[in-house]
């Protein structure tokens, strides 16, 4: 699939770093670094624009190895960006660890994926069908 990007910053455009990686690795675009303390959060700018093709999204979600190796995660997990949006792409962080971390200019800070979605049509009734199952929700089969 083909997407139209801008990209404002001076890092290359997001790739996948191996042949089955699902996301693409987004860049940090800073003009000094940034130094979270903890429980901070911080809007980061990337410096790149796209226009997704209606029926697609893109999920902007945390990088594991900076998650257990600094504590940074993606505040908002999955940011959605609507194929109506023609803003930059920016990534709210947020630094979980117990010590200051610094982000500078091309750190990889998160992950971009593309996914197709629906849209619901909405079909109102007087009653659900029933399952096994039924309303039972939030850990109601145990946690062994």
């Amino acid at each position: 699939m083909n997407i139209k990007i801008v990209n404002h910053s001076h890092h290359p455009l997001p790739t996948y770093e191996t042949e089955f990686s699902a996301g693409m690795d987004l860049r940090a675009f800073l003009s000094e670094p940034i130094v979270l303390k903890t429980l901070e959060r911080a809007l980061i700018p990337t410096g790149l624009f796209i226009e997704l093709p209606h029926g697609l999204e893109a999920q902007v979600r945390p990088r594991s190895g900076l998650a257990i190796k600094k504590g940074i995660t993606v505040l908002n997990t999955p940011g959605t960006i609507d194929s109506d949006y023609r803003g930059e792409i920016k990534v709210i962080v947020i630094n979980l660890s117990d010590t200051e971390v610094e982000i500078s200019d091309g750190d990889r800070i998160a992950q971009m994926i593309i996914s197709k979605h629906e849209r619901a049509v909405w079909t109102p009734v007087v009653q659900l069908e029933e399952t096994t199952r039924g309303s039972g929700g939030f850990g109601h089969t145990g946690v062994k």
